[in-house]
């Protein structure tokens, strides 16, 4: 829960966007203009050593600004939402101790409304877990299923009968904190308004869509190749075949000879669009949200008016 502090503090100010769209430059000169630290909320600039394929905000970006939640962890090792959640709040309590102003900048909206809702993540347990699978694979779906609907009916309804991997996690939740699963997704249905004044960046899909093609081949032009190379030469091969990953999986996969250098664009391509759109459908579920429209310059037109709305200006 928030403490008190945090209740009376200001609202966090927050550039949102889908990927492509230019918050990483817009958000560094928004960031001057209202004395402000940078706190990322992406959930892949988390991860040391994938500089180039998650666009990270470069040398002059980082020399300009101070940003945190960049590098924190390595691509080997797990990172929850709970963990980026723990972190953000140490930075945001740091850099309201010093007097400095908070940007929230990035378009992973779970980690946004991590840090700027009263948001729970529910724990985890392998022992737990390993049980749950072991009833389901002797007793099947349906009746596991059937539990959860006596239990909890209310996550059982958004849950189809047959899947039977979010069923057995809201059984876990049960068993492992005595509250129904359900109970922890109320907090997503609210949207305090005091708590963020947020602006986000749109587009025209066709217009995102070139920039996005554009992006690619700057990436290979920086070295995207040869940073996943470096990566999968560490080790980290099983790890960049995740779902998450876009760019590196599809050049790990490349790079194992199982497809084609052709291929992995297209596929990097492809899963960034489908990224974008997924953006933007749960970004426009957030009614706090004021959005600019950018041209095929990106968001860094909008320099001005972003720096306007965020500081309250009756104008903005």
């Amino acid at each position: 829960m928030a403490s008190s502090s945090e209740a009376m503090a200001p609202p966090l100010l927050a550039l949102l966007g889908p990927t492509a769209s230019g918050k990483t430059e817009a958000a560094t000169a928004v960031a001057e203009r209202l004395g402000a630290e940078i706190v990322s909320v992406d959930s892949m600039l988390v991860y040391r050593g994938m500089d180039v394929g998650t666009a990270k905000p470069g040398p002059d970006e980082l020399a300009r600004i101070r940003h945190h939640l960049l590098d924190v962890a390595d691509p080997s090792e797990p990172f929850s939402v709970a963990r980026y959640q723990a972190l953000a709040r140490e930075a945001i309590e740091d850099i309201r101790a010093r007097g400095r102003a908070i940007l929230l900048a990035g378009g992973t909206v779970l980690y946004e409304r991590a840090v700027v809702d009263d948001l729970e993540f529910p724990v985890t347990d392998p022992d737990v877990r390993s049980a749950l699978v072991a009833e389901a694979e002797r007793l099947g779906a349906l009746a596991m299923y059937e539990r959860l609907t006596s239990s909890d009916p209310v996550a059982a309804a958004k849950i189809e009968p047959g899947n039977v991997r979010r069923t057995i996690r809201a059984l876990e939740v049960e068993r492992l904190t005595g509250r129904p699963f359900s109970s922890f997704a109320e907090a997503w249905e609210r949207y305090d308004s005091g708590r963020v004044r947020a602006a986000a960046i749109e587009m025209p899909r066709a217009i995102l869509a070139d920039r996005i093609e554009k992006r690619m081949t700057e990436m290979l032009e920086r070295g995207l190749l040869d940073e996943v190379r470096s990566l999968v030469g560490r080790g980290f091969g099983g790890w960049l075949t995740s779902s998450q990953a876009i760019g590196y999986a599809e050049f790990a996969r490349h790079l194992a000879g199982a497809w084609t250098f052709d291929e992995a664009v297209a596929g990097t391509v492809r899963r960034t669009k489908a990224l974008a759109r997924r953006q933007m459908a749960f970004l426009r579920k957030d009614p706090r949200i004021r959005w600019f429209e950018a041209g095929a310059a990106g968001a860094i037109t909008l320099v001005e008016d972003l720096v306007r709305y965020l500081e309250g200006r009756p104008d903005g």
